[in-house]
């Protein structure tokens, strides 16, 4: 079984691109380009350029001694944190404004829920010099408000979404009725594996350089190339397609994403897709989501603003359908004693995206020879409100 995308843009029944008729030529003239310009010499000189230079790429993969020792295995932590802007999106959104130029467009707009991929969208745009749009919804502008005055430090304009449940579905909704109405010289930036083919691809494929780096870097510390597990969280789920890309059709390595189960899987505030999903279309592409009965999407609950979306992105559908990865869900309460554990065992303080891929070692048992790479893929001082409320700090 392939887990990578065919030509049609499908995952084994997920994906596709089911986009209204005013924005095919945008993603038609990308389908068609994207693998050209990205193999292309030129671009791919440019690309590893800014990661090396300015993300700071590689990010240390590091042996997690005192946590090892507390869970009886070997943890290592892929240090995403570490990047400019602090967290993994930076990787997405240097190659897709790279991607941009190489199009001729002049005007990017983007998507954000816990603000970091608006920060990276900003920050790429001003190295650019190009116009930025960035929608987020309005409670995770309250919830997120040292992000959004990155922003608009680094010249972005930022929208509230005002609909629905003002979180990240509907700033992506607000995202694309913009790129409807300015087809021509925008290029939107989705911060995820989500939306019609060929943006899960591309944006996976840009994330892939984690994994390229965990499998040199565990050659070095290791001996070997493989990991026994590899951990990362799942909203959409970049960061995850990231840190597993390069392990897709390694069967002898076990592929852990972790979903928000918020209060409880069966709440009703939740954001357990694979759980509580069914096949179903959202933003441009056919995944499993969360939905009623007669196909109204239902409003997602985390605690934390990157994971409080209502579907996966569909290789992550695939995955989850396939039994390829074992998907956890994880409660708020489980993830903030996670991310405390970090502060205090290893002096990291993780995005709480990251605190619940940590929180897996409280409810999975792993051999004491494994080998556990968990991909901490952001860093927590966007959260520090967070933390210091839940915890009365």
């Amino acid at each position: 079984m392939s887990y990578f995308v065919d030509e049609n843009g499908y995952y084994g029944k997920f994906g596709g691109a089911f986009i209204p008729e005013m924005l095919y030529p945008n993603v038609e003239e990308l389908r068609v380009n994207y693998l050209k310009i990205m193999e292309s010499d030129s671009f791919q000189k440019e690309f590893k350029s800014l990661l090396k230079d300015y993300v700071g790429r590689p990010t240390p993969l590091y042996f997690a001694k005192r946590l090892s020792d507390k869970y009886n295995t070997k943890i290592y932590l892929k240090r995403e944190d570490l990047c400019h802007t602090g967290a993994h999106k930076v990787n997405n959104t240097i190659g897709q404004i790279l991607m941009a130029k190489r199009l001729g467009k002049k005007r990017i707009i983007a998507e954000t829920g816990a603000g970091q991929h608006g920060v990276a969208t900003a920050t790429v745009c001003a190295l650019m010099g190009m116009e930025c749009i960035v929608y987020m919804g309005e409670i995770d502008i309250a919830r997120q408000a040292p992000n959004v005055a990155r922003m608009k430090m680094l010249g972005a304009t930022v929208i509230p979404a005002l609909s629905g449940s003002k979180t990240l579905k509907d700033a992506t909704n607000e995202a694309i009725r913009d790129w409807i109405n300015n087809p021509v010289d925008t290029h939107y930036i989705i911060g995820s594996v989500v939306g019609p083919h060929p943006y899960p691809d591309m944006v996976a494929r840009f994330q892939s350089i984690i994994s390229e780096e965990i499998k040199k870097q565990l050659t070095e510390k290791e001996g070997k190339e493989n990991p026994d597990y590899v951990i990362a969280c799942v909203g959409g789920g970049s960061n995850a397609a990231g840190a597993f890309y390069h392990y897709l059709a390694e069967e002898n390595v076990g592929l852990i994403a972790v979903e928000a189960a918020g209060l409880g899987i069966d709440s009703g505030e939740s954001a357990a897709t694979s759980v509580l999903g069914n096949e179903g279309i959202i933003h441009g592409s056919k995944t499993l989501l969360m939905q009623t009965k007669d196909g109204q999407i239902t409003e997602p609950y985390s605690i934390s603003a990157g994971l409080d979306y209502p579907g996966v992105g569909p290789l992550h559908a695939h995955l989850s359908e396939s039994k390829r990865a074992e998907f956890i869900s994880v409660t708020d309460d489980e993830a903030m004693k996670a991310g405390i554990e970090l502060c205090e065992f290893e002096g990291i303080i993780p995005a709480i995206e990251s605190s619940h891929a940590l929180a897996v070692f409280n409810t999975k048992k792993f051999k004491k020879t494994d080998v556990v790479v968990l991909n901490l893929s952001g860093r927590g001082d966007k959260d520090l409100n967070t933390y210091i409320n839940y915890f009365k700090l």
